[in-house]
């Protein structure tokens, strides 16, 4: 085996790791509140009943199961927040190594809850499970964008993209009344999740720490040699290290910067729209709707009861196929057609689900229709959105910026989860089959945004992505003259403003 084939193997090795033990769990969970609905809300009632004399009147059964929904978001924004100090103080294998005891308390509690009659401990469950995920989601593709080497990126940050869509599918087959979607089982369900955290718990702390982590932030020169050594499976790693030595001279000034810092530093401000930009789409895309509410939205459409919770199955094998076309595609059409396919086959899809509802009165194959468009709308956003978001975070930012580039990107999606996750319920009460419409507005701008603005990015170092962004005309400039110069072949990237030369344009 050379060495090249050595390198693929170990980065494919922590990258698969580090996916299974956090990305799956995150898919999971989105998932795994679906096919159990009917036996928690039951649950719920029942304990009411006991506890007060009296059960739940319906809306606020839908508003306490609405909320075990979208707390896991909940949970997510607040793992997400402490994110920049985390993977500063432990780094980022630490962080995932410590994250992953939450797992263990989140567990306990649902798992306990139906014993002690504790519609609470499902809740509280859900949310720390949420902040196990918030901080995974931001921590894996930074980890393995550190680790990748630029021709890898594309392929190792879209990987975790398909264990998000392996563990949804997980979720939906365990869902299955042949295996835990009886009522009896419903607490295992939700506790399963304990399974891959502790094969992560127990595995992962024998993968080196982020090379690029040891270098720039913390100057461990032996430290990242050894690393580098370990990944690229030979002695001689002395260009790798010179080109992060290049990368940490250029940010010998700088420290790991703020939140604060980063959104008042206007030499990034394009880099930091666009991840507010496609975060916030990827979750108000309306996948969460889909994936929370699946056997709600295919009820709906007038498909069998019995029929659901395999037709569900269905859907969450299409959606692992698309993620894997994704991956395997994305080096070689780029980061950019594929988010701009996947948004806009997902608008389509929900137009097209619009118009079904609509239908499906005076037409009886519209069910059928309504049933493809669903399926049309988990590939769309399993072949790029799923991934690509957090891989452009990773690859917009240097290496001072991205933790708070994370915090910021992470916020956002988790915020814009926990929205659509609690409001669309109450949505589809109030407009019925034109809340699609919503999604689709918010698919068609992002698709657009992303053709204009955001450069392509495949092959090519964080510095030249950064001098990319540079060549740009100011985003929301001061008032006054501006230019813009050189600085180490980033653009302007440490000044307190911006200057604009025919020079540093060309």
């Amino acid at each position: 085996m050379g060495e090249e084939e050595i390198t693929q193997t170990w980065q494919l090795h922590l990258t698969l790791l580090a996916s299974f033990g956090s990305s799956m769990l995150y898919g999971y969970n989105l998932a795994v509140v679906n096919s159990p609905a009917t036996h928690i809300k039951a649950f719920y009632n029942a304990t009411w009943a006991r506890r007060y004399g009296q059960g739940l009147a319906q809306g606020q059964l839908t508003l306490m199961y609405s909320l075990t929904v979208s707390v896991f978001a909940l949970g997510g924004l607040l793992g997400s927040f402490p994110v920049g100090m985390l993977v500063t103080r432990y780094g980022r294998n630490g962080t995932l190594v410590r994250s992953a005891l939450l797992v263990f308390l989140a567990s306990s509690l649902m798992g306990f809850s139906r014993y002690l009659e504790s519609p609470e401990m499902v809740i509280v469950g859900r949310f720390i499970t949420g902040i196990h995920s918030g901080i995974c989601l931001s921590v894996v593709p930074m980890y393995l964008g550190e680790i990748a080497p630029k021709n890898l990126r594309g392929f190792l940050g879209l990987v975790p993209s398909i264990f998000i869509c392996l563990g949804v599918f997980s979720a939906q087959v365990l869902g299955l009344p042949e295996l835990l979607g009886e009522d009896a089982y419903w607490p295992l369900f939700l506790s399963v999740v304990v399974v891959p955290a502790l094969l992560q718990l127990l595995l992962l702390h024998w993968f080196p720490e982020s090379p690029r982590y040891l270098l720039i932030e913390k100057n461990n020169v032996c430290g990242a040699t050894d690393a580098l050594r370990w990944f690229l499976g030979k002695h001689n790693v002395q260009d790798v290290i010179e080109e992060m030595r290049e990368e940490q001279r250029s940010l010998a000034s700088v420290e790991t910067v703020s939140v604060r810092h980063l959104l008042l530093d206007r030499t990034v401000r394009w880099q930091v729209l666009s991840i507010v930009v496609v975060n916030m789409g990827m979750q108000l895309s309306g996948i969460d709707a889909i994936w929370f509410y699946t056997n709600t939205i295919f009820a709906n459409a007038g498909i069998p009861a019995l029929q659901i919770p395999y037709t569900t199955v269905g859907t969450g094998a299409i959606e692992v196929i698309a993620g894997l076309i994704g991956c395997f595609t994305i080096e070689r059409v780029g980061r950019r057609p594929l988010i701009i396919i996947g948004f806009c086959f997902m608008g389509i899809c929900c137009t097209g689900i619009t118009l079904s509802l609509v239908l499906q009165a005076t037409v009886s194959w519209m069910r059928y229709v309504s049933v493809a468009c669903v399926i049309g709308i988990i590939a769309g956003f399993c072949i790029g959105p799923a991934g690509v978001p957090f891989l452009m975070t990773a690859e917009l930012f240097k290496q001072s910026h991205r933790p708070a580039a994370y915090i910021v990107g992470g916020s956002l999606n988790w915020l814009s989860n926990f929205t659509v996750g609690f409001v669309f319920p109450f949505l589809q009460m109030s407009a019925g089959a034109f809340c699609y419409l919503v999604f689709c507005s918010v698919c068609v701008l992002v698709a657009l945004y992303v053709y204009f603005i955001i450069p392509e990015t495949k092959n090519k170092t964080f510095m030249e992505i950064s001098a990319l962004f540079a060549a740009r005309p100011p985003c929301l400039p001061d008032l006054g003259a501006i230019k813009m110069v050189k600085f180490n072949g980033y653009g302007a990237l440490e000044t307190s403003s911006l200057e604009c030369s025919s020079s540093s344009l060309s």
